[in-house]
């Protein structure tokens, strides 16, 4: 009877098993690459939704699986959707020994699921000359302990470190936002005009407040937009440029009132007739990151 309930079971196993392999081959590259790249943040019910799901409604799942994470949906971009295809690029720089894409290794998982962390000690040749690689990150009061036993490059998260991967991702939601985290910022701006009078416009740059990159300064978050602005002609002659520092300061209330808002850096111009285009680059002083647009000069 036991003998018979075993294989009776492992036959139901083995159907399942073949059932989900079927779903999935039926899946097209694009559906697969969606499905491999979310493993890390998609639930057992939403893969089992989207694998019986006929084709057609499957672009309309992936479309609301990310819409449904994303923080500010009344913005354009979808910030959490930004950040986790942004934490993959930078795990696969990050972690290139190992012999597997750095997203795929242990560390880069824990990378792409917590961010980088607070500070991270690496011990190339182990502790002591007996010791294997290892390395030690710190979230807060936490910390996680990487070992490559085998010296392959592929590094292993301990086992007493596995349980506080989600002490420290509840951690994180609960925290009140004492600092903006630069690597949880995706950096943009949009750029328009706007006719004030005969001949002046008035150049309107537009940055999400969660885009731009903060410092915590005792009780305040502080930085710098530096915006360079270069004025060309028909010919695409350079016939103007400057730059303009802006300090930006928000207090901790400030900043929770301003999140999902944009600030507004307005920029006066006097509209010459060989003007034709200008370029705007701005830069986070906070990080050193930097965009650069053009908008053509006409209304």
């Amino acid at each position: 009877m036991k003998k018979a309930l075993s294989f009776l079971l492992g036959f139901f196993f083995l159907f399942l098993s073949c059932a989900a392999y079927q779903s999935e081959k039926n899946l097209t590259p694009e559906e697969k690459e969606f499905l491999s790249t979310v493993r890390y943040i998609i639930t057992k019910k939403e893969r089992k939704t989207f694998l019986d799901l006929p084709p057609s409604e499957r672009k309309a799942f992936i479309e609301e699986f990310w819409r449904k994470r994303d923080p500010y949906p009344e913005t354009e971009i979808n910030e959490f959707k930004e950040k986790y295809y942004r934490r993959i690029e930078e795990a696969n720089h990050l972690f290139r020994e190992g012999g597997k894409l750095g997203w795929l290794q242990e560390r880069g998982r824990i990378y792409i699921l917590l961010g980088p962390p607070e500070r991270r000690v690496t011990y190339p040749r182990g502790y002591s000359f007996y010791d294997a690689p290892t390395e030690i990150w710190f979230y807060g009061p936490y910390r996680l302990i990487f070992i490559d036993s085998y010296w392959s490059g592929n590094y292993e998260l301990q086992t007493d470190s596995v349980r506080l991967v989600g002490e420290i991702s509840a951690a994180q939601k609960l925290a009140k936002p004492q600092k903006a985290e630069a690597e949880g910022l995706f950096f943009d701006f949009s750029l328009d005009i706007k006719k004030i009078a005969e001949g002046e416009l008035l150049l309107l740059i537009e940055i999400p407040y969660e885009n731009i990159w903060f410092a915590a300064e005792e009780e305040e978050l502080k930085t710098t937009l530096e915006v360079t602005l270069e004025i060309f002609d028909a010919s695409q002659k350079k016939v103007q440029e400057e730059s303009i520092s802006y300090p930006l300061s928000l207090n901790k209330e400030k900043f929770k009132d301003v999140m999902g808002k944009n600030h507004t850096i307005q920029i006066p111009i006097h509209l010459e007739p060989e003007i034709d285009s200008a370029v705007v680059t701005l830069k986070n002083l906070t990080g050193q990151s930097q965009v650069r647009k053009r908008i053509k000069l006409t209304v």
